[in-house]
């Protein structure tokens, strides 16, 4: 009986136990191991998604030597002009909690005659050797007017994906249905093509 092949292992570079298992569900094929207590990240004071993913992945990198991976996301929305953006995840605050964050975005939407919103994930990872590969996706959607579902994170009780008929929120559905179309899905997909696996 032959053994089954060694999965690859990669850092995850994130403090965010929510991402590490999500990234999880979505890489199965690779070995994804949670970043040392050692490793400190810098401070995501990029302008874009990319610069705030490259600094955590070449933080890890240079700490642990090992491949690793990092994202940065948010939600985008049309009627801020694009905010919150790279600031989704302290938009109410540094200390702020997702409910806080989601309160807030819906409180300053509720006027708008446009609830359009994006999701963007910024994906790096880095290789042994310190070859840098990056991808970015979006998931287009619409902002609901109060929270609904229980899965997911962050803003996903509000946010009503395009491509799924009807007025489901990220939360309301299945991990394998957002994991389809979400921004991160897209994007991890996109950089384990890139990288050697199967996505």
């Amino acid at each position: 009986m032959r053994n089954r092949p060694h999965r690859r292992s990669i850092v995850v570079a994130t403090r965010n136990p929510h991402k590490l298992d999500e990234l999880g569900e979505i890489l199965s094929e690779y070995e994804l191991v949670p970043l040392p207590a050692d490793v400190e990240l810098p401070p995501e004071n990029g302008e874009t998604f990319a610069e705030n993913a490259l600094g955590k992945a070449r933080a890890a990198h240079r700490l642990t030597g090992s491949a690793v991976i990092a994202d940065d996301s948010g939600i985008s929305a049309a009627a801020l002009g694009g905010r919150p953006g790279v600031r989704s995840a302290r938009y109410a605050g540094p200390d702020a909690e997702d409910a806080e964050n989601l309160a807030l975005l819906i409180e300053e939407v509720a006027e708008a005659e446009d609830r359009a919103v994006a999701y963007v994930c910024a994906i790096v990872h880095i290789d042994e050797h310190g070859t840098e590969t990056i991808r970015e996706a979006r998931c287009e959607g619409r902002l609901a007017d109060r929270p609904r579902g229980e899965g997911g994170f962050g803003y996903d009780p509000a946010f009503i994906p395009d491509d799924i008929p009807g007025e489901l929120t990220m939360a309301e559905l299945s991990s394998a249905e957002k994991h389809s179309i979400s921004h991160r899905g897209r994007a991890a997909r996109a950089i384990a093509a890139a990288i050697g696996g199967a996505g």
